[in-house]
């Protein structure tokens, strides 16, 4: 996902610790990255940092939100970009996910799911980070759900695309290849055509 237009060393001290946690977090892990280092490369004093953020656990909140915020904005404007907008295809508009987690893999950056790789690490730890998984997930369920006609089958449908998608996902980010990237692209393709034809 594109990083926001100014360089870092234009925003403010808050922003500029979130930027730094945003990209630090998501590519390294949440665990791997400590506070000295998140400290020393958003270029603020100790003291700046923490009266911004008290603690580790407030700005991985924070990360969180700010993740979904730029996340859902990407994938709306993927969708849109790969088709959503066109005249209605029924059931087939499903398919513009396979095309959308293809950009996304294609991204130098592409680490998985930031929300996913949240739980994983810390659900234990700070619950509130599945309850904002939660919320994110069920946002982009909501999206997938504009894909498709009104009707019964919407919603099931939806949410057998966010869980088919998801799964990509996961795969996606353990290809240690573009051929394993692409194999999971295109068995997302394969799952979502069946969902389009059992309609």
């Amino acid at each position: 996902m594109p990083s926001p237009a100014p360089q870092d060393s234009e925003l403010p001290a808050r922003d500029r610790i979130l930027s730094t946690a945003h990209d630090l977090f998501y590519r390294d892990g949440i665990r791997a990255t400590g506070v000295d280092r998140l400290i020393a490369e958003s270029g603020v004093a100790k003291l700046t940092f923490y009266r911004h953020f008290p603690s580790k656990d407030a700005l991985v909140r924070a990360f969180l939100d700010l993740r979904h915020a730029r996340w859902m904005a990407w994938f709306i404007d993927a969708l849109g970009r790969h088709g959503a907008g066109e005249a209605a295809h029924g059931s087939a508009h499903l398919l513009l996910l396979a095309d959308v987690l293809d950009e996304w893999c294609a991204q130098p950056d592409f680490r998985g799911c930031a929300f996913i790789n949240t739980v994983v690490e810390l659900a234990p730890a700070l619950p509130e980070a599945v309850a904002v998984a939660q919320v994110h997930k069920a946002e982009m369920t909501q999206v997938i759900a504009q894909l498709l006609p009104e009707g019964p089958l919407q919603g099931l449908l939806a949410d057998a695309a966010a869980l088919a998608f998801d799964g990509a996902i996961v795969r996606a980010q353990m290809a240690t290849d573009e051929g394993g990237r692409q194999a999971a692209v295109a068995t997302l393709r394969a799952v979502l055509s069946a969902l389009v034809a059992r309609r």
